[in-house]
């Protein structure tokens, strides 16, 4: 990757990346993998961007797709870790963010389901629900909805209503 491509077509970005990648990891180790991985497919895929959209519509559905991805295969290989190996009842998850208030938030928004952690950095980062809708490839009518839904559960995932 050059210096030029990463200067000019990843470090502008560089932020909502770092968000996505937060919201579907848990400690600092696999928060680097994803944005390494994120990073390098942006490289990657370059040449299939068809300008149809606008570049950063495009960054941020590819790190979504890219961190969704890498979950999947995450969740699948503990399963199958856990089925070689007696799981403990107790799992603490480690904080992996200084700010521990930012770190909550991040905790709570990786117990939402993939498209809802999707929706709710998208409207964090102040896009339109139009704009959220075209990332996540849905209708914007059904975004504010969501949106409603998704605060409450977060609401209640913070004061500790919800596991």
């Amino acid at each position: 990757m050059s210096t030029d491509f990463y200067n000019i077509s990843i470090v502008p970005f560089s932020a909502i990346i770092v968000k996505i990648c937060r919201a579907y990891t848990d400690t600092q180790e696999d928060f680097e993998d994803h944005y390494q991985e994120v990073c390098l497919q942006i490289w990657k895929s370059r040449n299939s961007f068809k300008g149809q959209s606008e570049w950063s519509t495009w960054v941020y559905r590819l790190s979504l797709n890219v961190n969704m991805t890498l979950l999947k295969k995450r969740i699948n290989d503990k399963k199958s870790a856990s089925s070689d190996h007696i799981a403990s009842d107790i799992t603490e998850e480690p904080q992996a963010f200084a700010d521990e208030s930012l770190d909550q938030l991040y905790r709570a928004i990786r117990q939402l389901s993939e498209v809802d952690r999707a929706v709710i950095l998208l409207y964090l980062e102040e896009k339109s629900y139009q704009e959220i809708a075209d990332i996540i490839g849905t209708n914007p009518n059904n975004i504010g909805v969501r949106i409603k839904r998704i605060k409450e559960r977060l609401k209640k995932i913070l004061d500790g209503k919800i596991n």
